[in-house]
């Protein structure tokens, strides 16, 4: 049977890598058979991260800290890629954070931080990235943007969040227009609440649980793994002709 999902060969980068979301899709690529470049700020954690994935998985990894607000670590990081490797056809946009809290209370500094890195950050990634993608004429650009970057919502102030997710979604439309002629491909996942080691006591709360139930379709939130398979299509030459596109992958949240 085909393996329609095989990147062996190929080097993935993924940024917000040291835990959570990111460490999760990084080994999905590993098991696919692309090498890793992992990037985060610390380097203990992607060290340890980089060894367990070459033990698990026979392939090679770069751990390499990088703060994706920083434009020159970004650059170096795209230098490290290309010294290592020579090559680099996959980016995922992981690094994000989360302002929480009444807009009306809002900070500017917190407004601002949250711009510079689920925004910004994820802009100076991809443009730096994209250089080498476009000399090759190949590459599969794949920002993590939010539910809420599609929609407002009732549980929780955190206006900055729904700003700077819904930039996400549109300048994935943006960078597809643009770089589709060189053979790029820049798509959005759009996730819903997921369970990680950070949000696991707070989904598991009987406040959480009883939005699950009136707000989900599904009923529950997402598990480990599932958000996987919808970065691996979009990684791989199965999605060949997907371009530009937002996907949700939040049990169905957004559709009621």
């Amino acid at each position: 049977m085909k393996n329609y999902f095989d990147l062996t060969g190929q080097v993935a980068v993924v940024t917000g890598a040291s835990t959570g979301l990111g460490l999760q899709m990084a080994k999905a690529f590993a098991s696919q058979g692309a090498n890793i470049v992992l990037l985060a700020r610390r380097q203990n954690l992607l060290d340890e991260n980089a060894a367990a994935i070459e033990a698990e998985y026979g392939v090679k990894c770069l751990p390499f800290a990088c703060d994706i607000t920083d434009t020159e670590k970004v650059k170096a990081a795209v230098a490290a890629t290309m010294e290592k490797f020579g090559r680099v056809d996959i980016l995922m946009n992981n690094a994000g954070t989360g302002a929480v809290g009444p807009a009306e209370e809002i900070t500017d500094e917190q407004f601002e931080h949250e711009m510079n890195i689920d925004m910004f950050g994820s802009f100076k990634c991809a443009r730096e990235f994209g250089k080498e993608m476009i000399k090759a004429k190949y590459g599969r650009i794949i920002n993590i943007a939010s539910m809420y970057g599609l929609v407002g919502n009732m549980i929780v102030g955190s206006a900055p969040y729904h700003a700077a997710k819904g930039g996400v979604v549109n300048m994935t439309r943006a960078l597809a227009a643009e770089w589709g002629k060189y053979g790029i491909t820049v798509n959005s996942i759009c996730p819903g609440y997921f369970y990680t080691d950070l949000t696991t006591a707070t989904l598991d709360s009987d406040y959480f649980q009883s939005i699950a139930k009136s707000n989900i379709p599904l009923q529950r939130y997402g598990k480990e793994g599932e958000l996987d398979t919808c970065a691996l299509f979009l990684a791989s030459p199965a999605s060949t002709y997907v371009n530009g596109q937002n996907i949700a992958v939040d049990g169905g949240y957004t559709c009621i």
